[in-house]
């Protein structure tokens, strides 16, 4: 249900953006494809971003032009220009508000999945690393030895025999850091196939030049969030399925 004066039919969605859910409190979950920013940086940036819309970058929200009037929708969480799935909005300053404090109290369940180089020998592992994330012109690169503690559930959901052998996992992290499970996947020598930061390079280029895909296989594909808002316990849920340039190379193999 949308919220009064704010139509979610009339948003300036980016292309290939859909939106998944909303729910009568005006939180949603928008879906983007792999290339699409978060949001802006820049001006120029609009045209590749989850809204071709100005961006308040100390409210962190977008300026929506609505019925001949500019409201905001709150960005709740970000994900990598190269990673594709379920990013969260709200359309109300006092519901971002309780959600970021669900972001940081660690109540939002989040589920990716991620196609890797190499056979993940366990059905199901439990990751915990210690990282940093350093900042330099305008990159960010998460490194080893760090104070930042990063904890993630992995689950073998395929494996490809390949050539080259693949591993399709789900992966749910308990904590958020920036570049946590590409850092966590290429530690651990199961690097996301189409990482250009954490990756193999050239097992990278020989995937490419075999199938002529160049994506980062990483996908936002569920999230859960339980929150209160206005005195009721609210239960708020989307998912997103593998988009078809990666569902193509996950579908055959054996458990």
């Amino acid at each position: 249900m949308d919220q009064p004066g704010l139509n979610s039919s009339g948003w300036p969605l980016g292309r290939g953006v859909r939106l998944v859910k909303q729910d009568t409190n005006g939180l949603c979950a928008f879906e983007k494809p792999a290339g699409i920013l978060s949001h802006p940086n820049k001006p120029t940036d609009r045209s590749r971003s989850l809204m071709v819309a100005d961006f308040d970058s100390t409210e962190e929200a977008f300026l929506v032009r609505a019925k001949g009037a500019i409201q905001k929708v709150w960005l709740l969480n970000r994900l990598d220009s190269a990673t594709s799935g379920l990013i969260l909005l709200a359309t109300d300053p006092d519901l971002a508000e309780v959600i970021q404090g669900c972001f940081r109290d660690r109540k939002v369940h989040k589920v990716y999945q991620a196609l890797v180089f190499g056979h993940m020998r366990t059905a199901r592992d439990h990751w915990v690393d210690r990282m940093n994330v350093t900042a330099n012109k305008g990159s960010v690169r998460a490194g080893e030895a760090g104070h930042l503690k990063a904890e993630t559930d992995v689950r073998r959901l395929r494996l490809l025999p390949g050539p080259p052998a693949l591993s399709l996992l789900e992966l749910t992290p308990h904590t958020g850091r920036t570049h946590q499970l590409r850092f966590q996947c290429g530690k651990r020598r199961l690097p996301i196939v189409g990482d250009q930061t954490y990756g193999n390079f050239q097992w990278n280029r020989d995937f490419a030049r075999r199938t002529g895909s160049k994506r980062l296989f990483l996908h936002s594909s569920a999230v859960r969030v339980d929150y209160e808002y206005n005195g009721r316990g609210q239960a708020f849920e989307a998912s997103s399925p593998l988009p078809s340039d990666f569902e193509r190379f996950s579908k055959q193999g054996q458990d």
